[in-house]
């Protein structure tokens, strides 16, 4: 049976299944990736890590992205679309409470630091009332934070045609540290004028295979084969 959720007819889903939604953004990436990039790694790690888990037997759906996240920090960019903490939590309780009546667990595969908030308060809400949620991350500041490296190279690897290359330039490469009270402060912005954190040098699609293939083991091992809790 297909993973995909949308595809799928009501009498051909199977009992209780796990649930997995990808949770990304609309937002700036700089000078040369889309803004939907944190909605497609959301969406590809979800997927490849279903069809792990399908294979080892395990019912597992990939239901379509939250593509509207939070992300206020890079409001000053044209293109970012934000829906703020609150309503993103809003909608990740009310979308979680609506699949519990059919899905035996919903986790939510998140690929944009600035949704964490939103994600951290509504599973812990929904855990209060009972549900089996979860939350899992979509890793990708190990090399840099935000439109560097790491995301060039995994979208060289899942999207290509939609990488402007040619437009690739450097960031802002300090640390997490160093940047987010200024961040906090005054937005991306203010520390970034292109918005990128890093520098997307040396970006190749075989790195972003194999920066993807990583954090699709490491869902996969967050969920326990389909049986634990993250």
């Amino acid at each position: 049976m297909t993973a995909d959720l949308a595809a799928a007819t009501s009498p051909s889903l199977p009992a209780g299944p796990t649930v997995l939604v990808p949770v990304g953004s609309i937002e700036q990436h700089g000078p040369h990736l889309p803004l939907d990039t944190d909605t497609v790694i959301a969406t590809e790690v979800a997927t490849r890590a279903a069809e792990t888990l399908v294979a080892e037997g395990a019912s597992v759906l990939v239901a379509p992205a939250l593509s509207y996240g939070s992300s206020g920090e890079h409001q000053d960019f044209p293109g970012t679309s934000s829906i703020g903490t609150s309503v993103l939590h809003d909608v990740v309780v009310e979308l979680t409470r609506s699949m519990r009546t059919w899905a035996s667990r919903v986790v939510l595969v998140n690929a944009h630091g600035g949704n964490v908030a939103a994600l951290r308060g509504a599973v812990r809400q929904l855990v209060d009332e009972g549900h089996d949620v979860a939350w899992v991350a979509c890793a990708t500041e190990e090399v840099d934070l935000h439109a560097g490296r790491t995301e060039t190279s995994l979208m060289l690897h899942l999207r290509p045609a939609a990488v402007r290359l040619d437009r690739a330039e450097p960031g802002n490469t300090g640390s997490l540290g160093e940047l987010l009270p200024l961040m906090m402060a005054g937005g991306v912005k203010a520390v970034s004028p292109n918005g990128v954190l890093g520098d997307p040098a040396g970006a190749s699609a075989e790195e972003g295979a194999a920066v993807l293939a990583a954090m699709v083991g490491d869902v996969v091992a967050a969920l326990g084969g389909g049986g634990g809790t993250p």
